[in-house]
């Protein structure tokens, strides 16, 4: 497994990208034209992790952002392909943006929300460190 900072996007990672972003939500609609923006956002940054056929397996994005409170940082969109979970994949991208941002961002906060129902990925967060806040997310959809 070979873990690296997905810089650029060819035809075949963008279809890999969007093969992972259904099984994180089958039903939000991502797009290659979505993937390409996340890739040359400012502040966002996505971690990947490549078989041995260069085929991306798992990704992480980081996305920091300054507001008038300071920096902040949300973990956005971890997922494993299901065919390879249990390997320790998600983990190590995990562990790759946690020592990312305590080495260049440091201090800074990290925040990321899951759904109760994904129990396994909830322990991995506690078991890395983050803590559960007692907090209400919204959202509107425009």
């Amino acid at each position: 497994m070979r873990y690296l900072e997905l810089c650029t996007l060819s035809d075949s990672q963008i279809a890999d990208l969007l093969e992972l972003m259904k099984e994180l939500n089958p039903d939000i609609p991502v797009t290659a034209e979505m993937q390409r923006r996340a890739v040359g956002a400012p502040g966002t940054r996505i971690f990947i992790a490549e078989d041995d056929a260069k085929r991306i397996v798992g990704c992480a994005t980081l996305c920091v952002y300054e507001s008038p409170t300071g920096r902040k940082a949300s973990v956005e969109d971890v997922v494993v392909l299901s065919s390879c979970r249990g390997q320790g994949i998600g983990r190590t991208l995990l562990q790759r943006i946690i020592d990312f941002a305590g080495g260049k961002l440091s201090p800074i906060d990290l925040r990321l929300t899951s759904s109760p129902a994904r129990v396994e990925a909830n322990a991995l967060y506690q078991a890395l460190g983050f803590e559960q806040r007692e907090t209400n997310v919204y959202k509107m959809s425009l």
